[in-house]
Formats: C-alpha cells, structure tokens, sequence
C-alpha cells in the first residue's frame, strides 16, 4: 500500500472586500454598509479594503458596551 503525504497551506487575508467583510462580521452587505463605522482603505484607485483587525476592534468595543450595560443594570437592582 502507497503513503501519500499532503501539505496544505492556508494564507489568511487580512484585508478585506466589502462583501467578505459583512460575511466576516456576519452582517447582510446592506446592514453592513449602513452600520458599520469602520472606514475601508484605499489600497489603489477604486479598491477599498477592510481591515480585519479593525472590523475586530469594532466588535470587540460592542461586546465591551453590553458588558458595562449589563454590568450597570445588575448594579441598579441592587
């Protein structure tokens, strides 16, 4: 019987379309458009590009405002 080995590599972008940046944050392309305050970069004339890590940042400072509201609101019932 015949070994056989497989090496695969896996590239992860950083830098995003507008389309793969609502899939990302798991948003409609239209919602995204309209909610997301992360501005695109122009990476050359008439690209545009989200940055992962700042789409990242925005969820995490959301995450970071549920948790201070929630945090507020178990304190208020006491």
């Amino acid at each position: 019987m015949a070994n056989a080995s497989l090496t695969i590599n896996v590239n992860e972008k950083r830098m995003l379309k507008q389309s793969e940046a609502a899939v990302y944050t798991g948003l409609p392309p239209k919602l995204f458009k309209t909610t997301c305050p992360v501005q695109p970069i122009e990476m050359r004339p008439g690209t545009v590009l989200w940055d992962k890590r700042d789409l990242d940042n925005w969820i995490d400072a959301m995450k970071e405002g549920a948790e201070m509201a929630t945090q507020d609101v178990i304190l208020g019932k006491l």
